[in-house]
């Protein structure tokens, strides 16, 4: 009974922090039931079985909640951002950037399109979702989220007017959406030290200049064929201007002995600790601060039975930062992966019924902060050995 008390007293508390952001009471009512239902062990979760849940004879209600009634999803999601800041909060937590696909029929929702999924893992007509999540010892959970419009979207004002994309919505990469949110974040003072994902981003150079700007440790996945400024002397070859030349990653990640190499795990998986190999090299970093404060690294990841089976990530972090810190940042890319898992298969994160563009945000917005609820008042074994913080 006292874990259940627990429970509805920290619900209220969810739905004591938004209910300022709707006006009027019927939509103020409607997000709480909304939210119960999002919660509740349904198998799936959309405008029916919400309003049966709710006792409600039709999903009328709950459709006039993410369509028409008059409230701000950007509200609610900082309020959400202050939420999981004050529960989950850590000076040595790391931001990931990750996206998922939700996959569609037809070619009205906001944004659909045949583009590559990565949760189908092939081209699939979807929607493609880039999200910010938060991982620090205390829990792993979402903070933000951009919904990515193809540039033959926003190129077609008629149809965007149809899905009710405003009209001063531009075509941002996935990485710039990146941005807007990494900055959101950071803006409102969320507390963490480290920025990580997978090569979508890593590859992106105004996404990295941007962290360093900000003062943002990072370890980002890039490809081998990325090239990388070394020391004339790594390597082959001549040096160039200030002592420096270009090798591609794969070639430089070459020149690294097998004797650096370390068995290091990368996090717990489901059958155990994620165990690789793993070693590291000094490269040079465009917009790097000068002085000893930063240090620029390739990093190496390679497989404990196949050494041609490697991955690759660019790391920024002060100059003592160890390998195993780097390694567990790396690591954290899984927690978004499995905050995906978690949104989808509990709290409906890919349940919604609605084609518009607002419509979209408010769905996914209740549904984060209801994963974010489950994150709080659940929470699974508490990580060890938590990554400190190096600032």
């Amino acid at each position: 009974m006292a874990e259940v008390a627990a429970w509805a007293a920290g619900l209220d508390e969810v739905h004591a922090r938004i209910a300022p952001r709707f006006s009027r009471s019927e939509p103020r009512e409607q997000v709480a039931a909304y939210l119960r239902g999002l919660l509740a062990p349904l198998e799936r979760k959309n405008g029916w079985t919400l309003a049966e849940q709710a006792g409600e004879a039709s999903p009328d209600g709950m459709q006039r909640l993410l369509a028409t009634a008059d409230w701000d999803a950007d509200q609610v999601r900082d309020e959400l951002r202050d939420y999981v800041v004050e529960h989950l909060g850590d000076p040595g937590a790391v931001l990931v950037v990750d996206e998922t696909g939700f996959l569609k029929k037809g070619s009205r929702s906001a944004g659909v399109a045949r583009q590559y999924s990565g949760t189908a893992g092939r081209i699939e007509n979807c929607q493609i979702g880039v999200f910010l999540g938060y991982a620090s010892p205390a829990g792993r959970t979402f903070l933000d989220r951009e919904l990515y419009l193809p540039k033959a979207w926003v190129e077609d004002r008629p149809r965007c007017q149809q899905a009710a994309v405003p009209d001063d919505v531009e075509f941002a990469t996935k990485p710039e959406l990146a941005i807007r949110m990494i900055a959101r974040a950071l803006d409102a003072g969320v507390p963490a030290s480290w920025v990580t994902g997978d090569e979508v981003y890593g590859l992106h150079p105004g996404l990295r200049t941007f962290l360093q700007e900000r003062g943002m440790s990072y370890v980002l996945c890039i490809a081998s064929n990325q090239w990388v400024w070394v020391d004339a002397e790594a390597g082959d070859g001549s040096g160039g201007e200030l002592g420096r030349r270009q090798l591609q990653v794969k070639t430089l990640a070459a020149t690294v002995p097998s004797r650096a190499f370390k068995k290091i795990p990368a996090g717990k998986g489901a059958k155990g600790p994620r165990m690789y190999s793993w070693a590291r090299t000094p490269v040079h970093l465009p917009g790097q601060p000068g002085g000893q404060l930063k240090a620029g690294w390739l990093m190496i990841r390679r497989s404990l039975t196949d050494p041609t089976d490697c991955a690759y990530y660019l790391c920024s972090a002060p100059v003592r930062t160890t390998l195993a810190t780097l390694v567990a940042v790396a690591g954290k890319r899984w927690a978004i992966e499995e905050t995906f898992q978690t949104g989808k298969g509990e709290v409906g994160l890919d349940h919604y019924q609605v084609r518009r563009y607002d419509g979209w945000y408010r769905h996914i917005t209740l549904a984060m902060f209801a994963h974010a609820f489950l994150t709080v008042t659940a929470p699974p074994a508490r990580e060890r050995g938590g990554i400190k913080s190096s600032r």
